[in-house]
């Protein structure tokens, strides 16, 4: 039997930050004019009307206007997330539900054979039939209907007669821990079950029969042997 225990799984995105800048920049470029300067030489009779030199002329450059270089710094945040996952694990639980006890414990009931059980410490090998009234065990142990069935999980319960009929668990009291119960289906398959205890309850004691989250066998029959006052109980567990 598995138990599975809680598992948890982190996941943490990474965060990437990126910054981009651009520079630019700007030429500006002028002329400025070349002088041109002449000597010429006058006449020596006359004297050469005078030179008036036009004034030199600059021609400022031309205004280059820049453009303010803008730079963006684009930063690009990615928040992390962490996730936390749980797993819950369910522990295996016995899936049917024993019925009420029978209202008339003598009324009919179909025969229907549910595999072998025996028991080697007490000579006990027996076909096992489905069903708990006294008709149905007038043929042999009978399963209570809605509990486990042998090999699964969950309480398998047997009743039986000690004194009437063929007398089935007739000494189970004899049973000690240990001792072997095997339950062999149809098909041929075998669960071997081992006594933990055997013990002396009131017929007011249907807890006997209620769901266990193990594989286990509960048996049951009246006590002391030819008086219903009493019931003798014999558990075992599946053996593994």
């Amino acid at each position: 039997m598995a138990v599975t225990s809680s598992t948890r799984v982190l996941a943490a995105p990474l965060a990437l930050v990126g910054a981009l800048v651009l520079g630019l920049s700007a030429c500006s470029s002028g002329s400025e004019p070349l002088a041109l300067v002449t000597d010429v030489a006058a006449p020596a009779t006359a004297a050469p009307p005078p030179t008036t030199a036009a004034p030199a002329t600059t021609v400022p450059p031309p205004a280059t206007t820049v453009a303010p270089v803008t730079t963006a710094a684009t930063t690009t945040s990615t928040t992390s997330t962490t996730t936390t996952s749980t797993t819950t694990t369910t522990l295996a639980r016995q899936l049917t539900t024993p019925i009420p006890p029978p209202q008339d414990a003598d009324a009919a009931e179909p025969v229907i054979e549910m595999g072998r059980i025996s028991i080697p410490k007490i000579d006990v090998d027996s076909v096992m039939y489905e069903g708990i009234r006294n008709t149905t065990l007038d043929y042999g142990p009978g399963h209570w209907p809605g509990t486990a069935l042998p090999g699964q999980i969950g309480n398998v319960v047997v009743a039986g007669h000690r004194t009437s009929k063929h007398r089935v668990f007739r000494n189970v009291d004899q049973l000690v821990e240990g001792d072997p119960i095997i339950f062999t289906a149809a098909d041929g398959t075998e669960h071997v079950y081992r006594v933990t205890k055997v013990e002396i309850v009131g017929p007011e004691a249907l807890w006997i029969v209620d769901p266990t989250d193990t594989p286990t066998v509960t048996l049951f029959a009246c006590h002391p042997p030819g008086s219903t006052a009493q019931r003798i109980v014999v558990y075992a567990d599946l053996e593994i």
